[in-house]
C-alpha cells in the first residue's frame, strides 16, 4: 500500500496517539513491527499518518502496549478507518494546509468548541463583511484568488454552527475585538447585529471580558480548544504569525483548559454579554 502524501490532521493525530502509547510502554518500534508482523519502518509511517492502519491493528497495537482505556482505544480506531474526504479537501492546494486542518478539526469536536479572542470578533461568528476586512490587512497583501478562497472557506467552516446537528460553541471575546471597526462603521454594527443574533442559538454561548476584568491569562493569543471523541483525543489551536499550531500534550490540553474556565469566570455572564452588546449597538 502505498504511502500517503498528504495526511489528514485526523490520520496524523491517530498516528501520534499510537507512539504516545508505544513510548508510556516502553516498547521499540521494532517490537510493534514483529508483533503485527510488519516491517520496522511501517511503525514509524503508521506513527506520522503516512501508512494507513487498520481498526484490528490499532487495537491489537494498544492491547500490546498495555492501553487499558477502551474508550479511547474505539474513539481512536474509528478514527483510523475514516474514509470519506471532508468538504475542505476542494481548497487543498488553494489555502495553507494549517486552514485545511483547522476545518478538520472543528468539523469532528463532537464535544464542542470553545475559543478566546482578544482583537477579532471570533472567526466563525464574522459576517463575510468582517472576514474580508480582517484578510485585507494580512501583510503581505494576499492575491485576489487567495482572498476570496479565504473568505468562502471561513464562511463555510461557519456551517456547523447553524447545521442539522449543530456543535456546541462557546466564545469569549474581549471587549477589544467588539470595539475594532473592521471595514468602518457600518460592518462593525453589521457585524455586532450578527454577533448579537447567533449568541441567541441554544449551541452558542457568547461572553465578554471587559476592560473592567481583573486580568487576562490568555497571553494575547487566539485559542480554539476543540473537545474529541473523548478528552485525551481533544485538541488545541493556538495562532501564530507563522499559522495555526496544533497542541495535543495532556498537560497543555490541561492547561488550556484552566485558562478558558478561568477567563470564562472573569467575563460577562452570558446574559449580560447580550445586554452588552445592545450597548455597543446603540452607540455606534
Amino acid at each position: 500500500m502505498p504511502l500517503r502524501d498528504t495526511p489528514t490532521a485526523r490520520q496524523q493525530r491517530v498516528g501520534i496517539e499510537l507512539r504516545k502509547m508505544r513510548d508510556a510502554s516502553g516498547k521499540t518500534g521494532a517490537q510493534a513491527a514483529a508483533m503485527l508482523g510488519l516491517d520496522r519502518t511501517k511503525i514509524t509511517h503508521i506513527e506520522k499518518g503516512l501508512y494507513p492502519v487498520t481498526a484490528d491493528r490499532v487495537r491489537r497495537l494498544a492491547s500490546f502496549y498495555d492501553e487499558c482505556e477502551s474508550e479511547y482505544v474505539e474513539a481512536l480506531a474509528a478514527m483510523a478507518v475514516e474514509r470519506r474526504a471532508g468538504w475542505w479537501e476542494k481548497y487543498r492546494g488553494l489555502l495553507p494546509v494549517g486552514l485545511l486542518e483547522i476545518s478538520e478539526v472543528e468539523f469532528h469536536a463532537k464535544r464542542g468548541l470553545r475559543t478566546y479572542q482578544i482583537c477579532n470578533p471570533p472567526g466563525l461568528l464574522q459576517t463575510e463583511e468582517t472576514a474580508r476586512a480582517v484578510f485585507k490587512l494580512r501583510r503581505p497583501a494576499l492575491p485576489a484568488l487567495d482572498l476570496e478562497a479565504r473568505i468562502a472557506h471561513r464562511m463555510q467552516r461557519a456551517e456547523i454552527l447553524t447545521q442539522q446537528n449543530p456543535i456546541p460553541y462557546e466564545a469569549i471575546v474581549h471587549e477589544a475585538g467588539l470595539r475594532m471597526r473592521f471595514g468602518g462603521p457600518e460592518v462593525a454594527y453589521r457585524q455586532l447585529e450578527h454577533l448579537r443574533k447567533m449568541a441567541e442559538l441554544p449551541n452558542i454561548t457568547l461572553r465578554v471580558l471587559t476592560f473592567e476584568a481583573p486580568g487576562f491569562s490568555g497571553g494575547g493569543q487566539m485559542v480554539l480548544y476543540a473537545g474529541g471523541d473523548v478528552e485525551r483525543l481533544d485538541s488545541v489551536q493556538v495562532d501564530s504569525a507563522y499559522g495555526p499550531a496544533f497542541l495535543d500534550d495532556a498537560n497543555q490540553l490541561k492547561n488550556f483548559r484552566s485558562r478558558i474556565d478561568e477567563m470564562a469566570d472573569w467575563a460577562l455572564s452570558p446574559a449580560d454579554s447580550l445586554s452588552f452588546l445592545d450597548d455597543l449597538l446603540r452607540a455606534l
